[in-house]
């Protein structure tokens, strides 16, 4: 069986981040002892590698590459280029962030672009590879970089502690998923997808099978922070750069999911063991999260519980298939509609944040009192990202998206998972408007000067702009999200 030449132009934009990450690093060392020059050119170098493999995405759409006969490593598809592009825009409106916050507390820049390029290349492949060995990987390429990120904040006793609790959660669940993975080879005798989708369709569940496929998904619930594997996100945000945890919240979290897609997609007839499985994650997530964040009087820190509540919600689609197939087909629409509409949303917030903190850790919502009186811009740009995360107007992407997702479970009749997400949607409310409200309050004398807040953050507020910008695209044409998968 011959092994065809590798086609690097469907692998181009992949292969642009890691070449990227190289050259970010080598730019950091070659201008080193420039001062800020040095750690912009750093900066500037990454964010013209993602916008590159940018433009090099469509050119690999529907192609497939290191191949043995008929099965291939590699492919692109529709769902490949959705996550593909989420991640990248992701990790550009990150980098745009750091550009503000590795100047404001002196952050190796060298080392922290070439880390996040070497994670957001990672991303990608997660959502290209065709077998499980590949998958998991990828998922530990995007994972290892993290925890050094989420520790340079240097000064900051949180930092170590932080990715050091993210790091051992990994590790463990990592662990669990390779003896997993064991199981099911021995159980199939391969670890292809498509391979597994035909043996699967035709054969029940055996013991060890069904074993493997539920330590499998200790993994990705773990790149998702759906509860119970979620308790090293709060503290791994709080102790990261801002616009990491922001990285955290969106890249790494689409990682996991579009990983979750393809197990999924290779086990759709064996629903009758990962559909229960998922729908008790998706309830645990939904509830102990929502519950947890009213508590919650750190900004960082409620932004993470808050994400934590989103994967819940991006999980119910795949809950749904509890209460039957019928109707399950648009759940692959619908999380891809909810991780583009979320991520606008969520990216849109942590811009916002990185501009407010300029460097602190410890930023609380008290310390946000009267920031729409100080800075329209923020303030209010704040409150509409705040008001689509709670699915309500003028954010209108934020309920489209909830509505497509929850429509999901009442078509196969999954009512408890229904009144479960409506539930803690409503809990939500609370502390997204409790929020908003301190926005609007009257400024005190301990919150921010309007000269802390100037035009000096120049990346972060193009970041910010941008987001809004897709916000309201995403409102005004909510099928450039929910449609997303029938355009590419």
């Amino acid at each position: 069986m011959g092994i065809q030449s590798v086609d690097l132009w469907v692998m181009a934009p992949t292969i642009t981040l890691a070449l990227g990450a190289l050259l970010a690093l080598l730019v950091d060392l070659f201008v080193a002892g420039a001062g800020k020059a040095s750690r912009s050119a750093a900066g500037v170098t990454a964010v013209v590698a993602v916008v590159v493999a940018t433009a090099l995405l469509p050119q690999s759409v529907d192609e497939v590459t290191l191949c043995a006969g008929q099965n291939c490593a590699y492919a692109v598809g529709a769902l490949t280029v959705a996550v593909q592009l989420v991640v990248l825009v992701g990790t550009a409106t990150v980098l745009l962030m750091s550009l503000v916050s590795v100047d404001d507390t002196r952050t190796p820049s060298g080392e922290y672009y070439f880390l996040l390029l070497c994670s957001a290349s990672g991303a990608m492949l997660v959502a290209a590879a065709t077998d499980l060995v590949t998958v998991l990987v990828a998922i530990e390429v995007v994972s290892l970089p993290t925890f050094a990120l989420i520790a340079m904040n240097r000064g900051d006793r949180r930092s170590g502690e932080g990715a050091l609790k993210a790091f051992l959660y990994s590790v463990a669940s990592v662990a669990v998923s390779f003896y997993g993975l064991a199981l099911l080879y021995g159980s199939l005798g391969t670890v292809s997808l498509v391979p597994i989708s035909l043996l699967t369709t035709n054969t029940n569940p055996t013991p060890i099978g069904a074993t493997g496929l539920v330590l499998i998904l200790a993994v990705i619930a773990f790149k998702a922070a759906a509860v119970p594997f979620h308790a090293w996100a709060p503290d791994a945000y709080e102790a990261a750069p801002v616009p990491i945890a922001a990285y955290l919240s969106v890249v790494s979290k689409a990682v996991g999911f579009a990983a979750l897609i393809q197990v999924v997609a290779a086990f759709a007839a064996w629903e009758q063991i990962w559909a229960p499985v998922v729908a008790a994650l998706a309830i645990l997530t939904m509830v102990f999260a929502n519950v947890i964040a009213l508590r919650q009087r750190g900004v960082v820190r409620l932004l993470a519980w808050s994400s934590v509540a989103q994967a819940g919600y991006i999980l119910v689609p795949f809950a749904a298939v509890v209460g039957g197939l019928a109707g399950a087909e648009s759940a692959l629409p619908a999380v891809i509609g909810y991780l583009v509409g979320y991520a606008a949303l969520n990216l849109g917030v942590f811009a916002v944040v990185t501009i407010a903190s300029r460097g602190r850790t410890d930023l609380r919502i008290a310390d946000m009192r009267g920031l729409a009186w100080q800075s329209p811009w923020l303030g209010l740009t704040l409150a509409f990202f705040l008001a689509g995360l709670a699915g309500l107007p003028p954010a209108l992407i934020g309920l489209f998206i909830k509505v497509q997702v929850i429509a999901v479970p009442i078509s196969t009749g999954a009512w408890i998972v229904v009144a479960v997400m409506v539930m803690a949607t409503v809990t939500g409310l609370a502390y997204y408007l409790r929020f908003a409200a301190v926005l609007f309050a009257r400024p005190s004398d301990a919150t921010f000067e309007r000269s802390e807040l100037g035009v000096s953050a120049g990346p972060a507020h193009v970041a910010l702009g941008a987001m809004l910008f897709l916000t309201i695209a995403l409102s005004v044409a909510p099928s450039l999200a929910l449609g997303l998968l029938d355009r590419l």
